[in-house]
């Protein structure tokens, strides 16, 4: 697929063929509704959330740290963030899905990521996905002992970093990430889901281009009765 990642089985996808993604509204945004989104997880403080926590819309990304096509969505969630976040409207929640099947290189990133979070919060982990992107060239290409390379740029303490990752302290969490997600019934990344007050209304799947984000944002914020309006409102922030 030219937009996606998927797991290597056969799959059925039912809805509105937008931009090369696949959007499952719901009638009421804001409920629970009748959508493939209705079994996600609702945002919680175990989450890594950048910008407001308490914002009124939140987008969902399920990904892998080895995938293309997150890489590239990476860059539009910057642009996003950089447009909705200062409002304090809108906020990224980044839950890791590495696809082990094909990229198996990609749980021990996101176990890396983890320790990241473990040692410096929300920030650092943003940060230390950031910081892969750039330097991965995707699909299994990373050199894993860039790992603690990465963790000193960012700003933590090396050591403390290779105890963590040495010690697999997050390998059961990114597998419970991941089993989640294929219970949630996401097949391939990146699988969007745009939560309105913490319920999902929307689903997006594959490289959405930035104009179709912006596009799917401002009808979720329009739906909830909130002003599309970017004007900076004092919030506090999960970065």
């Amino acid at each position: 697929m030219k937009s996606q990642y998927v797991l290597p089985i056969s799959i059925v996808v039912v809805g509105i063929l937008i931009a090369g993604g696949v959007f499952l509204i719901s009638r009421n945004p804001g409920s629970s509704g009748n959508t493939a989104t209705q079994a996600v997880r609702p945002v919680d403080s175990t989450d890594h959330i950048y910008g407001n926590p308490n914002a009124p819309v939140k987008i969902v990304e399920y990904a892998d740290l080895e995938c293309p096509f997150c890489k590239n969505f990476e860059s539009t969630m910057d642009q996003l963030m950089q447009y909705y976040g200062p409002s304090g409207k809108v906020a990224w929640v980044f839950r890791p899905f590495p696809l082990a099947q094909i990229h198996s290189k990609a749980p021990e990133e996101s176990q890396a990521a983890e320790c990241a979070a473990s040692l410096g919060g929300n920030t650092a982990f943003f940060k230390y996905i950031d910081t892969i992107y750039s330097i991965t060239p995707s699909d299994n290409g990373l050199d894993l002992s860039q790992l603690p390379v990465v963790a000193g740029e960012v700003g933590l303490n090396v050591q403390q970093f290779n105890q963590c990752l040495n010690s697999n302290q997050f390998a059961s969490k990114v597998q419970a990430d991941y089993n989640e997600a294929i219970a949630e019934g996401f097949q391939g990344t990146p699988s969007i889901v745009i939560m309105a007050n913490n319920q999902p209304v929307l689903q997006l799947v594959g490289d959405q281009p930035y104009a179709s984000m912006r596009a799917a944002v401002d009808q979720v914020l329009q739906a909830i009765g909130q002003s599309i309006s970017t004007s900076t409102t004092a919030s506090s922030t999960g970065q």
